[in-house]
């Protein structure tokens, strides 16, 4: 039993009983002291553990504040971000279309006249490659676009059925057209790839080295598909029907003193091409 040096002399003072052994014990004054000794030992010792946590997080304060002030920036950004993200505006539309393209456009002949009973006399522009560029801008239905297109094919005219013979001519053909399409709305199809449909009118120059030289009216119906890879790429694909109207009639020279006439409502010649599709 311990016994603390300040408490006072034992004087024995019975209990009726003890309640764990059920027999009476004696109590005293010094056990009264030496218990209440203990006690404060105790909570001596929680206050020394208390004392060293505390001392613990003195010594590092300044991570402490480093976690508080991490938290508190976070959760004053992430509302921003979010209220950012969902106030983001929708990308300025795309109104202008550039496309250099190149492809290959189909032979047009042109009838003579005066017509001889029996025979098919006729003047033919070779079939050949061609090039060009278009520029357009969409209207404020982006599924429409006007553009302006030049397109160019460097060919060699030849006589069929004529005596005497033509020589073979080197000549030029511009066409100048504006061109009207539209992508329709098609069910369960890619949004990358878009369909149209085309309309066009202009004129067409035709040029050589002789005396071979008129313009004339001509307009085109066709279709085709745009491919776009990204936002500001894409790719055509375009066909299209091609008719020149050469009335009036139109001069070639064939020879020394000869002339052939062409004539007839119109010719037609066809063309196919690709090329890129620049967005901006």
């Amino acid at each position: 039993m311990f016994h603390s040096p300040h408490c006072p002399p034992v004087q024995p003072n019975a209990l009726p009983f003890d309640r764990d052994n059920n027999r009476d014990i004696p109590i005293t004054r010094s056990i009264v002291c030496c218990e209440y000794s203990q006690l404060i030992t105790a909570l001596t010792s929680q206050c020394h553990g208390m004392s060293a946590l505390i001392a613990n997080v003195r010594e590092s304060p300044h991570k402490t504040i480093e976690v508080l002030v991490v938290i508190v920036m976070l959760l004053i950004a992430l509302p921003s971000a979010l209220s950012a993200q969902q106030q983001l505006p929708e990308p300025k539309p795309l109104r202008f279309d550039l496309t250099p393209f190149i492809g290959y456009r189909t032979s047009m002949s042109f009838p003579v006249e005066p017509h001889v009973t029996g025979m098919n006399p006729r003047v033919v522009l070779d079939a050949s490659p061609g090039y060009g560029i278009s520029f357009g801008m969409r209207l404020k239905n982006e599924d429409d676009l006007i553009e302006i297109r030049w397109a160019r094919q460097d060919s060699y005219v030849h006589a069929e059925d004529i005596t005497p013979q033509p020589l073979r001519q080197h000549v030029i053909l511009d066409q100048f057209h504006g061109d009207f399409s539209h992508e329709p709305m098609i069910e369960d199809w890619a949004s990358w790839a878009k369909p149209f449909v085309l309309a066009s009118v202009g004129a067409t120059h035709v040029s050589g080295s002789t005396n071979i030289n008129f313009t004339r009216f001509s307009f085109g119906i066709g279709g085709g598909i745009r491919f776009y890879v990204c936002r500001h790429l894409g790719f055509k694909i375009q066909a299209e029907w091609l008719p020149v109207l050469v009335d009036p009639h139109v001069a070639f020279i064939c020879g020394s003193g000869c002339i052939v006439h062409a004539g007839g409502a119109a010719s037609s010649q066809g063309e196919i091409f690709v090329g890129p599709i620049l967005r901006f």
